[in-house]
C-alpha cells in the first residue's frame, strides 16, 4: 500500500531565509533609528516596537552599523517607556496638551 502525501505535510517544508546584503542590513539599521526617533514624538505604540524589530533584524543580517542599530534598540525601549509613563500618568496612550 502506497503512502499518500497530504497538502498539510507539503506545507510544512522549511524554506531558508534569503541572505541580505550588507547595504540592506544597514538600511534596516537606519530605518530603525529613524522610527525610534520619531516614536519619541508621536506614535510610540507602533514605532517603538517597529524600531526594535528592525534593529534586531539588522543585527541578524550583520550590519556594518552596529552602533546605530544599538541606539535604535535603546530608542525603541525609550518609546515604550514613554508610552508606559503616559498610560500611568494620564490613563491614555496619547499626548495630552
Amino acid at each position: 500500500m502506497a503512502t499518500r502525501t497530504t497538502s498539510v505535510q507539503k506545507a510544512t517544508r522549511v524554506v531558508p531565509l534569503k541572505r541580505l546584503s550588507v547595504s540592506d542590513a544597514d538600511a534596516r539599521a537606519v530605518a530603525a533609528f529613524t522610527l525610534g526617533t520619531l516614536g519619541l514624538l508621536a506614535g510610540n505604540i507602533f514605532l517603538g516596537p517597529a524600531a526594535i524589530v528592525l534593529s534586531i533584524t539588522a543585527f541578524k543580517h550583520r550590519t556594518s552599523r552596529p552602533g546605530l542599530a544599538t541606539t535604535a534598540i535603546l530608542l525603541g525601549l525609550a518609546d515604550l517607556a514613554v508610552l508606559a509613563i503616559l498610560i500611568v500618568r494620564d490613563g491614555t496612550v496619547s499626548w495630552a496638551f
